[in-house]
């Protein structure tokens, strides 16, 4: 079975503009959205059978984005 990506984008549809603004003039917020980007794909290439990861790993990943949306969210809701 194929695990979907979860980009912000899609994440907080209502935002999209908003994103895009802050990773143009955000230097904070464009570094966040890229690790937060990048744990997205390494969740994904791992539930995909594409990287073996321990379990343990796994979950920290996906606490890491999830602590990273988190915050997103908060600058988003801030921004808007």
């Amino acid at each position: 079975m194929q695990v979907e990506h979860h980009p912000l984008s899609i994440e907080f549809p209502e935002f999209k503009e908003q994103i895009h603004a802050l990773k143009l003039s955000d230097q904070h917020f464009a570094k966040l959205f890229d690790a937060y980007s990048e744990a997205d794909k390494a969740v994904n290439r791992a539930e995909n059978g594409q990287d073996n990861l321990g379990d343990a790993e796994l979950e920290d990943l996906k606490k890491e984005r999830v602590m990273l949306k988190d915050e997103l969210y908060e600058l988003l809701k801030a921004a808007a």
